[in-house]
C-alpha cells in the first residue's frame, strides 16, 4: 500500500481551513448569527441552488461514497433501484408535506405536532429524532476514520476527534448559513473523488465498457430480483416501497432538510429546490453505485478482503485509492478531502437541528412552564450556539461505538427505518386524517418502534451472502477462494434456520413502522372516539395534507352559510381568499389564516 505525500496533507488541511473559514466569516458579516431567524433559517436568504445541493449531501455523503460503492461491489448493483423511489418520494414532499410546514413558519417541525395532538405527541416524535439523529452522527463522523486508517495509518481516535473538533467549531459559530455554503463547498469535493476513481479505473482497464464487462462476468450486475419475499435483503419491491418511506421520512418530515427548505423566501422556491436536488441526488447515487464497480475491476481476482489486506469492505474504495494514485501528489489528499467534506456536510447538518429541536421542543418549554416568560434573542441565540457544539462533542463519543455495528450503509439505513418510519406515520395520521387522536397516535408509535427495534437488533440474526470473489490473480492456490464461496452458499441456504423476523431485509424497517403506526393509530383512535363519545373539534385546515385541508375548508364554509369562495392575488401577487357571505359582505382572509378567525 502507498503512503500519503506531504501534497496530500496539505490539501487535507486546506479543505478544513476552509471549511472553519466559511463558520467564522458568517460570524461576522450580515446578521452575524445575532438573531434566531438568521441562525436557524438564515433570514430566508438562500438561494435555490445552494439548498438543492444542501439537501442532497445532508444525507448522502461519506455513508453514501463508502458504502454504497462497497455495496455494488460486494452484494452487486440491485441497490440502483433505489433512485425511482427518490423521484416518487419528491413529488410527495413537494405537494403533500411542504404545504403544511410552510403554512406554519415554525422552527421545529415537531411543533406541528403539539398544533395537531399535543404537546405529548411532540415531545414523544422529538425524543425518538434526537435519539436516531445522535447514532447516526456518531456512524458518519465514524466512516471518514476509515478513510485514514486505511491509508495513512492514523489511527481512528485521531481522525474522529479532529473531523469532529472542526465540525462542531464551524457549525455552532456560523449557523445555518455557514453550514449550508459548506455543503456546497464539501459536496463538489464529493463528485470529484467519485470521478477520480471512475476515470483511474476507465484508463487503467481501457475504457467504461471494459469495467461494465467486467462487472457482467462477475455477477455484478443484477436488476431481476422481484421477489416478494421480505427476507431477501434487495429487490424491486423492497428497494423502491422501503426507499420510498425512508426518503419521506428524511426530506419530508425530517427538522434537518425542512429547515434547509426553510432557508428560502417562499414555498415556490423550496419546491424550486427539491426538483432540483433529485437529478444531482440520482447523479451521485448512480456514479457512487458505478464506483463500487470500477473498484471491483482492478480486484476481480485479487480480492483484498479475503487477502486480510482491509477489515472492512468500507474501506475498499481508500485502499483502492492507495493502490492507483498514491504515486500523484495531491490526488490521493483530494480523495480523503472529499471523504472528510462528506461526513463534515451531514455532521453540520445534524448538529445544527439538533440545537433547534432541543432549543425550541424542551428548553423554552420548561422556561416558559417554571418562570412564565421567554428566553431573550441574545440568550436564545447563545444557547443554540452552546448546543450545536455539545452535541458536536457527543457525536464524537458515539463515533468510536460505531465501529461495532457493522457496515456503514446497512447500518445508517437500518437505523433511519427504525426511527423514521414510525415517525413518518405519526406525521401521516395527523396530517391524513382526521379521527386520528394524540392517546392512539402516540400509542402507536411507540408499540412501532418497540416492535422495529425487536426485529432490528435482536440476535442471533444471519449475515448476508457476499458475492462470489477470486484470490486467483494474488496466488497460485485457488483453495480459499473456493472454500469461500462454498461457506457462502452454505450460509444462504441455512439461514432459514434463524428466527424469521430476524431474517427480513432491513429495507423493510420504514415501511413496517409506518404501516403499523398508521394503522394501529388509526384503529385506537376510533375505539377511543367511540368510547369517549367525544364531540367534533373544529380543525384547522392549514394542518392537513393541502386535499384534506381544502375539503375541511370547503365543509366548513358551508356551516358558516359562506355562499361563494374565490381565490384571487392581489397586487403583489399574495394569495387571498374572497369569501361572500349570504351574497351581501366580502371578507378578504390571508391564505395561512384558518377560516375560524373570519
Amino acid at each position: 500500500m502507498g503512503a500519503l505525500q506531504w501534497e496530500d496533507y496539505l490539501v487535507i488541511a486546506a479543505t478544513l481551513f476552509i471549511s472553519i473559514s466559511i463558520g467564522i466569516y458568517y460570524r461576522f458579516t450580515g446578521g452575524r448569527q445575532k438573531t434566531m431567524e438568521e441562525y436557524f433559517n438564515a433570514s430566508r436568504s438562500m438561494n435555490t441552488v445552494t439548498v438543492a445541493i444542501a439537501l442532497v449531501v445532508s444525507f448522502m455523503s461519506a455513508i453514501t461514497l463508502l458504502g454504497v460503492s462497497a455495496e455494488n461491489y460486494t452484494y452487486g448493483t440491485q441497490f440502483v433501484v433505489i433512485n425511482i423511489s427518490y423521484f416518487i418520494g419528491t413529488s410527495i414532499v413537494c405537494y403533500g408535506f411542504l404545504p403544511v410546514f410552510f403554512k406554519l413558519q415554525t422552527t421545529s417541525v415537531y411543533e406541528y405536532l403539539e398544533k395537531r395532538f399535543g404537546v405529548r405527541a411532540r415531545m414523544t416524535a422529538s425524543f425518538v429524532y434526537w435519539i436516531q439523529l445522535i447514532l447516526y452522527s456518531g456512524i458518519v463522523l465514524y466512516a471518514p476514520s476509515l478513510a485514514l486508517e486505511a491509508t495513512t495509518g492514523i489511527s481512528k481516535t485521531g481522525s474522529i476527534i479532529i473531523i469532529g473538533l472542526a465540525c462542531a467549531l464551524y457549525s455552532s459559530i456560523g449557523g445555518i448559513k455557514a453550514v449550508l455554503i459548506t455543503d456546497v463547498f464539501q459536496g463538489l469535493l464529493m463528485f470529484v473523488a467519485v470521478f477520480v476513481i471512475i476515470g483511474t479505473a476507465a484508463k487503467e482497464v481501457g475504457g467504461l465498457g471494459e469495467i461494465w464487462q467486467i462487472a457482467v462476468d462477475g455477477k455484478r450486475v443484477e436488476f431481476d430480483s422481484i421477489s416478494i419475499d421480505p427476507t431477501v435483503r434487495h429487490t424491486w419491491w423492497s428497494l423502491i416501497i422501503g426507499g420510498l418511506c425512508t426518503y419521506l421520512s428524511l426530506y419530508g418530515v425530517n427538522q434537518v432538510q425542512v429547515q434547509r427548505l426553510h432557508t428560502v423566501k417562499d414555498i415556490k422556491t423550496a419546491r424550486k429546490a427539491l426538483w432540483l436536488s433529485w437529478p444531482i441526488l440520482a447523479v451521485l447515487s448512480i456514479t457512487t453505485c458505478f464506483s463500487g464497480l470500477a473498484i471491483y475491476s482492478k480486484y476481480y481476482k485479487c480480492d483484498p478482503y479475503t487477502q486480510k489486506r482491509i477489515s472492512s469492505s468500507d474501506m475498499l474504495m481508500p485502499l483502492y485509492v492507495m493502490d492507483t494514485m498514491s504515486d500523484k501528489p495531491g490526488l490521493s489528499g483530494l480523495f480523503i478531502s472529499g471523504i472528510f467534506s462528506a461526513g463534515l456536510s451531514t455532521i453540520s447538518a445534524a448538529l445544527n437541528s439538533l440545537a433547534a429541536v432541543t432549543l425550541e421542543d424542551y428548553l423554552k418549554p420548561l422556561y416558559r412552564k417554571h418562570r412564565g416568560s421567554e428566553f431573550s434573542v441574545t440568550t436564545s441565540t447563545t444557547l443554540a450556539k452552546l448546543l450545536a457544539f455539545i452535541f458536536g462533542i457527543i457525536s464524537i463519543a458515539l463515533a468510536f461505538l460505531a465501529q461495532l455495528l457493522g457496515g456503514v450503509l446497512q447500518v445508517s439505513l437500518t437505523i433511519f427505518g427504525v426511527a423514521g418510519g414510525p415517525l413518518l406515520g405519526l406525521f401521516t395520521l395527523g396530517m391524513g386524517t382526521e379521527t386520528a387522536t394524540e392517546i392512539g397516535s402516540v400509542t402507536s408509535t411507540v408499540i412501532s418502534l418497540a416492535f422495529l427495534f425487536w426485529i432490528a437488533f435482536g440476535q442471533p440474526r444471519p449475515s448476508p451472502p457476499r458475492l462470489p470473489v477470486s484470490i486467483d490473480g494474488c496466488v497460485a492456490n485457488a483453495t480459499i477462494s473456493t472454500l469461500q464461496q462454498v461457506t457462502q452458499l452454505a450460509q444462504s441456504k441455512d439461514n432459514s434456520s434463524y428466527f424469521y423476523l430476524y431474517r427480513i431485509s432491513y429495507m423493510w424497517y420504514a415501511p413496517i413502522g409506518f404501516g403499523m403506526t398508521f394503522i394501529i393509530g388509526l384503529l385506537l383512535s376510533y375505539c377511543l372516539n367511540m368510547l369517549c363519545k367525544k364531540q367534533e373539534v373544529v380543525q384547522d385546515p392549514n394542518l392537513f395534507f393541502p386535499i384534506i385541508g381544502n375539503r375541511i375548508r370547503r365543509r366548513q364554509l358551508g356551516t358558516l352559510g359562506i355562499n361563494e369562495c374565490e381565490l384571487s392575488k392581489d397586487v403583489s401577487g399574495q394569495r387571498k381568499y374572497i369569501f361572500t357571505i349570504n351574497k351581501s359582505k366580502e371578507v378578504e382572509n390571508g391564505d395561512d389564516i384558518s377560516i375560524t378567525k373570519i
